[in-house]
């Protein structure tokens, strides 16, 4: 092959490359039914983890394995496969293509391609192809919180001191965390001196905006006393609200708060008249709170 040729097949794969880098799917998990608990598990969850249910046919070909959702794997691999054939899909991790959805779905793809016990190897830019909403069986996620890694290791690995030195490093990194029932995708949090209460709105962005607006102009934004609406961010294509808490009370004393609140949001939801003046002013200073969560 010529020089030229060469020089002109390599422009070809990077344009290639950078098309698929492009392509940017805004809500990744959009049609599955915790589309929301699979971005707190992303974005807001430090340590959990969550059964997958394969589709009929890739169970019929590979097996009933044991498929986890993880929010992150050791070093933030991919997946892991475990020498008794159980499955690990880390949902937070560093390369990844503009398709979540499609590179999770490689991910357990690959995974079950993969020896037990064996590395599993994941395309960062994988292209085309099955996405999760058509390698999973749909339905909610049964969220188990931990307070340890430990869900990574097999049993024996703990007695290496190596291995417990490491996974006491992770450890220190997982901060206090509580699902909240008030809400689907809530969640308490205290990290380092604050506290906060995080919850992915399963509306679509500008409705979800209207009636933050509705309830910011009548003062029904705060959760209660000492508390503070701190701002939004963008996630996946939902809006996460945050507050400000006090460090007291803690976790599940915040649930009539919170109920107190999706109530007022509901009903702020209903509300079809166009946006008063000060309420179009509320709309306004809640888009310049922006938050960036990392």
């Amino acid at each position: 092959m010529s020089k030229s040729a060469r020089n002109s097949r390599t422009r070809t794969d990077a344009s290639k490359r950078q098309k698929v880098r492009d392509i940017f799917v805004p809500r990744p998990f959009a049609g599955m039914t915790d589309e929301v608990e699979w971005i707190a598990l992303r974005e807001l969850v430090p340590a959990a983890t969550a059964p997958l249910r394969l589709k009929p046919d890739l169970v019929e070909q590979y097996g009933d394995r044991t498929v986890t959702l993880a929010t992150v794997l050791p070093m933030a691999w991919p997946a892991m496969t475990k020498p008794d054939g159980r499955i690990f899909i880390g949902l937070q991790r560093h390369v990844q293509s503009g398709d979540v959805s499609r590179d999770l779905a490689v991910a357990v793809l690959r995974a079950l391609e993969t020896e037990p016990g064996s590395t599993v190897g994941v395309p960062a830019l994988p292209g085309e192809g099955p996405r999760l909403q058509d390698v999973l069986s749909d339905g909610p996620l049964e969220v188990a919180l931990h307070d340890s890694y430990e869900f990574w290791l097999d049993p024996e690995a703990t007695e290496d001191p190596n291995v417990k030195a490491s996974l006491e490093r992770a450890n220190a990194a997982i901060y206090p965390t509580v699902k909240l029932a008030a809400a689907p995708a809530a969640y308490w949090c205290q990290v380092q001196d604050k506290a906060h209460v995080r919850w992915v709105l399963p509306d679509d962005e500008d409705a979800a905006l209207d009636a933050l607006a509705r309830l910011s102009a009548a003062g029904g934004l705060l959760l209660g006393d000492g508390t503070k609406f701190a701002g939004m961010f963008r996630a996946h294509g939902l809006l996460v609200p945050v507050w400000d808490l006090p460090r007291e009370p803690r976790g599940t004393e915040w649930e009539a708060p919170v109920t107190e609140f999706a109530i007022r949001y509901a009903e702020a939801l209903t509300v079809t008249e166009p946006l008063t003046a000060a309420e179009r002013r509320s709309r306004q200073g809640l888009l310049g709170r922006q938050l960036t969560l990392r």
